[in-house]
């Protein structure tokens, strides 16, 4: 029985024992009332009793009415016996007055009852609850005290949990699109699974391994790889589970981790966002006595006091490896850095393929398909895209997940549910059409824009309509021409709504704000003004406790500043009027494409094809998705 079995157990015996307690004396009292010996004794005289039962020294008097009374014998007159104490009963009445004949058999009944062990046993437990219930109340205080201070001490062990390897749950199968990766975490399966095949060559493994790369790529999921290939234990804890508010608990933790790995060694320790303790010393408010700092401090000294046949590696995820302090990431500790980027084309397909296991797929379904219509998508976001499609499949009440499903889920995941709910009035319905006919049109005319595979004036999320282009593969450098192709598509929708109805509308705020950032970042990150030359300005260093936009480091002058800002405009505004070129140039076909939207509500790339062919080859770049707010 555990201990909080033990407490339930012993509150029920204390509540059993009051209520019975309660039961008794009520019982005792009954419904009667209490008469003194000089009122019985007067009525004995007086002929009004039928009977009198003694109980030791408690008197039940019951009389020729019907009614009950109770009395008691004085103290100083108690008897040992009930016998005694019946003899004791009639001397005090004779004494009180009562003739001998009115106590006689004929005219009253007198009984004497026997003492009943049980009445004994309650009497001494009425005595002795209230000390029982007192000391109880003590031993819970005791215990509780007690359970606290256990806490309290368990404030430095270590909350890393333990996976054993006999039995391991994730291998490399189930880890795809990070193929180098997997090839440079196999030299640590195999340290784990022979060290002495390094060691008799006088090899030292690395003691650390950094696993970097955006959200969702698969970071903790390829640390439980190596665990599993290896079949070692497994000890996982994330960076923010070493500090507490308690000063030393953060230190105290990582030495009682590392006591845990060495004990069961070899094994592997695995550190999820070690940024949140990781964070370069003396950057912040607090100096370098803060608690975090005291931690990482531990955490390097520990990591340092790794013998070559301890068999212990530490691997640790962050997708900010910018911030960590330059002592964690020397060789010695973290020595080497796994990069787990963006999967490509194959890569996506080849997650796709260990997401779909054990899922009924319907025979039209073409992962090769699914995974060029993806491109930035990471393993996280793949596998929300396959459940998001089971999900939709299960709605329609399908056995089977088909291609529709997966294509739907794909806008679901990139531009939200659909919201066919919505009602809007024929005129914004109206500029909607235009407004997605313009993205369209003018993304279809310009040679370095993406190909147009959707549009829809059905709203998503917060946009009132979409239009979807996506790249046949993909690209990891962007051509001032490709970027000044997708300002232009942006503003394609504003353009349109001037042409249309000699008016604009508050549709274009998000398309306005993605074309200014751009066309900052060209001038200012990127080189691309000719006016500023190839130069970069204003640093940016994040800073704890500063955001980003305040922590930006102003590099250059009023004049330059001034400059910057000439620039921007310049470039937003070339873009606007070559889109506005384009609509007056197909205005036909912009007609065309916003009437069939006004018809149908969505268009697929081979109808728009057909409404509006291509006037060059499309080239392949990365996706541009194009929302309204209208």
């Amino acid at each position: 029985m555990n201990s909080r079995n033990q407490s339930y157990a012993i509150y029920l015996l204390l509540f059993i024992a009051i209520i019975a307690m309660v039961v008794y004396n009520s019982t005792r009292g009954g419904a009667s009332q209490d008469v003194s010996l000089n009122q019985l004794a007067a009525q004995v005289e007086a002929g009004q009793v039928a009977r009198i039962e003694v109980d030791e020294n408690r008197l039940t008097i019951t009389y020729k009415r019907g009614q009950q009374g109770t009395s008691q014998l004085p103290a100083s007159n108690q008897a040992t016996s009930n016998k005694e104490t019946g003899a004791t009963l009639v001397e005090q009445l004779i004494a009180l007055g009562v003739s001998p004949e009115r106590l006689s058999p004929e005219n009253i009944e007198i009984a004497v009852n026997a003492p009943s062990a049980w009445l004994g046993i309650l009497t001494a437990l009425g005595y002795i609850l209230p000390f029982i219930i007192l000391l109880g109340a003590f031993f819970f205080i005791f215990r509780q005290a007690q359970g606290s201070n256990s806490a309290a001490m368990s404030f430095g062990k270590s909350r890393a949990r333990m996976f054993s390897g006999d039995h391991p749950t994730v291998t490399f199968q189930d880890v795809a699109g990070v193929e180098e990766a997997k090839e440079e975490l196999k030299e640590v399966v195999e340290f784990l699974r022979e060290p002495q095949k390094f060691i008799a060559l006088g090899a030292r493994i690395p003691k650390g391994v950094l696993l970097v790369g955006p959200p969702g790529t698969g970071k903790t999921l390829m640390a439980k790889a190596v665990s599993g290939e290896a079949g070692v234990p497994f000890f996982s804890i994330s960076g923010s589970e070493f500090v507490e508010m308690f000063v030393g608990v953060g230190a105290s933790r990582v030495r009682d981790l590392f006591d845990q790995a060495k004990r069961h060694s070899p094994c592997i320790i695995f550190v999820d966002e070690i940024d949140a303790v990781g964070r370069q010393r003396g950057a912040g408010l607090g100096g370098s006595h803060d608690e975090r700092e005291q931690t990482l401090n531990q955490m390097l000294v520990e990591m340092d006091g790794f013998d070559t046949d301890t068999n212990i590696i530490i691997m640790a995820a962050t997708n900010r490896p910018d911030i960590l302090d330059p002592a964690l990431l020397r060789p010695g500790r973290f020595d080497r850095r796994v990069m787990l980027d963006r999967p490509d084309v194959r890569g996506r397909e080849a997650i796709l393929k260990v997401h779909v296991r054990g899922k009924p797929l319907a025979a039209d379904v073409d992962l090769s398909a699914l995974a060029r219509a993806t491109p930035g998508f990471v393993g996280a976001d793949l596998e929300n895209l396959v459940n998001e499609a089971a999900i939709l499949a299960a709605r329609r009440n399908r056995k089977v997940i088909g291609q529709s499903e997966f294509e739907e889920s794909i806008e679901r995941v990139i531009a939200g549910p659909e919201r066919k709910s919505r009602l809007i009035s024929d005129d914004e319905k109206r500029i909607v059409a235009y407004h997605e006919a313009g993205h369209a049109v003018v993304m279809q005319a310009i040679p370095e824009a993406d190909p147009v595979q959707k549009v829809s004036i059905i709203a998503r999320g917060m946009a009132a309509g979409y239009t979807l282009s996506l790249p046949a593969e993909d690209r990891t450098l962007m051509a001032r021409k490709k970027l000044m192709a997708d300002m232009i598509g942006l503003l394609g929708g504003r353009a349109a709504e001037e042409i249309v109805f000699d008016d604009i509308t508050s549709g274009a705020g998000n398309d306005i704000e993605r074309v200014t950032q751009l066309a900052r970042t060209m001038v200012t990150r990127l080189g691309m003004s000719p006016e500023l030359g190839p130069m970069v300005y204003g640093q940016k260093e994040e800073l704890i406790f500063l955001g980003r936009e305040i922590s930006e480091q102003r590099d250059y002058s009023e004049a330059v500043a001034e400059k910057i800002d000439m620039e921007v405009r310049r470039l937003v505004n070339e873009a606007y009027e070559k889109a506005k070129s384009i609509l007056i140039t197909y205005r036909d076909r912009l007609d065309a494409v916003a009437e069939r939207l006004l018809e149908v509500e969505t268009i697929s790339h081979d109808e728009f094809n057909q409404i509006f062919p291509p006037p060059y080859k499309k080239t392949n770049a990365v996706p541009v998705l194009v929302p309204s707010t209208n």
